[in-house]
């Protein structure tokens, strides 16, 4: 029970990564804010976790973390009600897959407002709160941004998105340096080739999973409970001095 009398946020809750980073914090104490734009799904993610719970551990609050007017309504409700935050899990995110020479700019400002613009709204927004927090009392404060595999290599397919990814990666360690003298810590989260919403279109072509297991070294795909388990070690006080690093968890991928 790492995260007791924890109050976490955890962005694109609904679905995938962001549901499975909800249910284990949750799991293990936390009272978890679940943010999208899709209110039925946030309340899957909710039910799911309460089903579970004696009393209620999660709550919705359905916004847009790319728009600015959003993310300061999400802001200014958890300073009423909560007064403070001690985890953020940034996780909305999202792609469209085109060459960049057939990509629409309206495509390529798609990928970076969900994947990197709405981590630095929400940074910004909710880091204001844990570091007014972290100034009446000294506790384990996290914050973890989710990139990606595509993060630290290229794609002919996914140009716009390996960018955004990887300015998560570099704006964490940014991040981190900003709210050191807060004692809150900035990580990443790099997951792989996972069964979320965002592959299932390419995981049911057998093509596309055999490529996968011939270049992983695990040889499989992996699940959104696996990333979760790491972003929760991130986000534990198991992980005190861990700071500006970006954890890889792609099954073997990069070394193969």
């Amino acid at each position: 029970m790492r995260f007791q009398q924890t109050v976490a946020l955890v962005t694109g809750a609904g679905s995938g990564i962001g549901q499975a980073v909800a249910i284990r914090l949750a799991s293990e104490g936390a009272k978890v804010i679940l943010v999208g734009r899709t209110k039925s799904k946030l309340e899957e993610t909710a039910a799911e976790i309460n089903r579970k719970s004696k009393i209620p551990m999660a709550e919705i609050f359905v916004a847009d973390c790319t728009d600015a007017e959003d993310v300061g309504e999400l802001a200014e409700y958890i300073e009423q009600h909560y007064g403070d935050l001690h985890v953020l899990v940034n996780n909305a995110g999202g792609s469209r897959h085109n060459k960049i020479l057939e990509m629409s700019e309206s495509d390529w400002d798609y990928v970076q407002n969900v994947n990197l613009k709405s981590v630095f709204l929400v940074s910004q927004a909710i880091g204001k709160i844990m570091a007014a927090g972290a100034e009446r009392e000294e506790r384990n404060r996290a914050i973890v941004n989710v990139a990606s595999l595509s993060g630290h290599q290229a794609g002919a397919e996914i140009p716009h998105y390996s960018a955004a990814k990887a300015a998560v990666i570099n704006f964490t360690r940014s991040l981190a340096l900003a709210l050191s003298k807060y004692g809150i810590r900035v990580n990443s989260v790099s997951p792989g080739f996972v069964e979320t919403p965002l592959t299932e279109q390419g995981l049911q072509n057998d093509r596309f999973v055999r490529a996968i297991q011939r270049n992983t070294v695990l040889q499989r795909v992996g699940t959104p409970e696996e990333i979760a388990n790491v972003v929760a070690f991130a986000a534990s006080p198991e992980a005190s001095y861990m700071t500006g690093s970006d954890l890889l968890v792609d099954g073997g991928w990069l070394i193969k």
